[in-house]
């Protein structure tokens, strides 16, 4: 039987450092009720050595959410993994793609791709610990690697020790003269590799992530056979072109959520936030690309962007930045 994660990764907001972070999930859960999320990557070493337990917060609204992982202790990362069980998260994802090799534990991210047997043993001791489904977010390869070679030999190892679930980052990562953000535009894409990888590997679920920046694309490679599809960036940005309609196209269920609708939603949650602690630019950064390519977008995008720093800056500002949306709504 499925798990709603795994029927929720037919299409999936992929994990970003820096943004997507609970205020941000909160946000695209009002415009999606089935799209899975991701936490940002936290570090095993973070949560297990530093007890960093705040970084696993999240609210019950956020579900079907995923927690991403970064390490590379087997025993370190299934405590970590028990960790984020415990608290509720519906799938804990080990990171073997991120461009950055190194952190306090040792090597991470996409220079796991050299590790193949590593990661198996990984996701083998993650899996023993938790009954979460465990899921891995990987490269085609690295550096010298070739991809058509080691990405065969990668999966079968992971499969092997129980993973099911794989999202392909299409593109090599580069761990010496590139930097991350490089690493997510100049190496080329791949998608045919991926969709090989599917035929070769049937009976794993198989999602597809880079560089897809439409529902359109999304629904291509799902139509081709795919499982399913993970977009970063434009759902970001672009939040409301890639998750209002998601529901519908990509789930067969739900309707078109109305951003404006979503603004007027997250009125209370900013107001409770605001109780706790929080700043309105925390939150009101992450909305800043809802009304993009439509009028009034640059007008709010200014207000809240000038506005929500200030001291004692609430709901009322979202509310101020709204009316020029609204307006140019209804000259249109």
């Amino acid at each position: 039987m499925k798990s709603n994660a795994q029927k929720a990764a037919r299409l999936s907001v992929a994990p970003m450092m820096d943004w997507t972070d609970r205020h941000c999930r909160y946000l695209h859960r009002l415009l999606s009720n089935e799209a899975l999320l991701y936490t940002e990557m936290v570090t095993s070493p973070a949560l297990v050595r530093g007890g960093a337990l705040h970084l696993l917060k999240h609210s019950q609204q956020e579900h079907p959410l995923a927690l991403q992982l970064g390490g590379s202790d087997p025993q370190e990362l299934a405590q970590a993994a028990q960790l984020g069980a415990e608290v509720g998260y519906d799938e804990i994802n080990l990171n073997c793609g991120c461009p950055s090799d190194r952190v306090q534990s040792g090597a991470f991210g996409a220079v796991l791709m050299q590790s193949p047997d590593l990661v198996a043993d990984c996701v083998a001791q993650m899996r023993s610990k938790v009954s979460v489904e465990i899921t891995v977010k990987c490269r085609i390869g690295v550096d010298e690697q070739v991809p058509r070679e080691i990405l065969p030999v990668f999966l079968e190892k992971i499969r092997a020790a129980g993973c099911q679930r794989v999202t392909i980052h299409a593109r090599k990562a580069w761990l010496k003269g590139l930097s991350p953000k490089e690493n997510r535009d100049i190496p080329p894409l791949d998608y045919e590799l991926v969709h090989e990888m599917k035929a070769a590997f049937s009976d794993m679920h198989i999602s597809l992530n880079g560089g897809v920046d439409s529902l359109d694309q999304a629904v291509e490679h799902l139509d081709r056979g795919l499982d399913g599809v993970m977009i970063g960036r434009a759902a970001y940005h672009q939040p409301a072109d890639i998750l209002s309609t998601a529901d519908m196209r990509i789930f067969g269920s739900g309707q078109l959520r109305d951003p404006v609708s979503v603004v007027h939603e997250m009125l209370p949650y900013i107001e409770a936030e605001l109780a706790n602690g929080a700043r309105l630019h925390q939150i009101s950064r992450h909305m800043l690309g809802l009304f993009a390519g439509r009028p009034g977008a640059r007008a709010w995008r200014r207000m809240l962007s000038e506005g929500a720093n200030r001291p004692g800056a609430g709901p009322e500002l979202v509310v101020q930045a709204l009316a020029p949306v609204i307006e140019a709504s209804a000259a249109a």
